[in-house]
């Protein structure tokens, strides 16, 4: 049975290849032809390359081929998004890069497709409920970035090809921490972190989970899944002052030990957003991003624990593993 997976290249996406060959299966990967190989390794030499994109149709239905189990973890993500350009890009390879890779998986038959999709498709609203699960309404909100809407539409995108004869799940993520390419992702607030760059801790929390974890919960959700369902794959609800002592910890320096208050906050973001502006460029941080932070998010991975047999990690063993991938 050969599985594809989409995104294989990135950060999650390498770690679920890993998993997957370490457990035996026969992967194709779906790939730019400009994408970098790093994060996967020696796994690069043990896969299938198809080379094309999830926003070009042919060449997903091309990758399709022959295939039984697809994993589509492609996606752009950009929590900041202000630039019309940046919004068109990532809508064009969240929601119709989702489309082509969901129409290719039904027209070519393949058993069961797996979603990766974000706890940010479940939005957030300004009066947050002390616990979030799967069964969370989407609610318009000045809490929901650009990229939580592309998200957000991606699933309906699942939802309408599940109800067309797909057999589809949908696995949401929590915030993935874990080892990575250096200035990406998460990997920069470790980066922040370590060099003594951040500023201080906002008053909210998010939950964090290890990228390992998160691979591990998407193999599952192809095994024991139920169709049309998603489920919601995190680890600990932390605040952001005990995810940066945490992380500082690891790393052997000082935790940031100011607290910055809501105000200075906002006021730092909407200057970064007018500079941006002038220079046509997408900000470093922006008030929707900054409102989150100040918001804990508390969220409950009981379904995927009880359904799948979902498992993770403390956060503490994957900031030591984040120190010692780069020490």
């Amino acid at each position: 049975m050969k599985t594809l997976v989409t995104g294989a290249t990135g950060f999650l996406g390498s770690a679920l290849v890993r998993e997957l060959l370490r457990r035996g299966a026969d992967v194709r990967i779906l790939r730019r032809y400009h994408s970098k190989l790093d994060l996967l390794g020696d796994s690069a030499n043990t896969v299938e390359h198809a080379v094309g994109d999830v926003t070009d149709l042919e060449s997903v239905r091309e990758a399709m081929r022959d295939v039984t189990r697809v994993y589509h973890v492609a996606g752009l993500v950009a929590v900041i998004a202000r630039t019309r350009g940046l919004i068109a890009r990532m809508r064009a390879v969240n929601v119709r890069g989702t489309a082509n890779v969901a129409d290719a998986a039904r027209e070519a038959g393949v058993q069961r497709l797996v979603h990766t999709s974000s706890i940010a498709a479940l939005g957030r609203s300004e009066r947050a409920p002390s616990l979030t699960d799967e069964s969370a309404t989407w609610h318009a909100s000045r809490l929901n970035t650009h990229y939580a809407i592309s998200k957000h539409d991606a699933e309906l995108q699942i939802c309408r090809s599940v109800a067309e004869g797909l057999d589809a799940v949908v696995v949401n993520p929590a915030v993935i921490f874990g080892p990575g390419r250096p200035g990406e992702n998460t990997m920069r607030i470790f980066e922040a972190i370590r060099q003594r760059q951040s500023p201080g801790n906002p008053s909210g929390g998010v939950n964090v989970v290890d990228v390992e974890d998160v691979a591990a919960g998407h193999i599952l959700a192809m095994e024991h899944g139920r169709t049309g369902e998603r489920y919601i794959l995190g680890g600990e609800n932390l605040s952001w002052k005990t995810i940066f002592s945490q992380l500082a910890l690891a790393a052997g320096v000082p935790a940031p030990h100011r607290n910055i208050p809501l105000g200075v906050a906002m006021a730092i973001a909407t200057a970064a957003e007018l500079g941006a502006a002038f220079r046509r460029k997408n900000p470093v941080i922006d008030r929707v991003s900054i409102r989150g932070m100040y918001q804990f998010w508390r969220i409950s991975s009981k379904k995927a624990a009880q359904e799948l047999g979902y498992s993770y990690r403390p956060f503490a063993e994957t900031t030591r593993r984040m120190v010692a991938a780069y020490s």
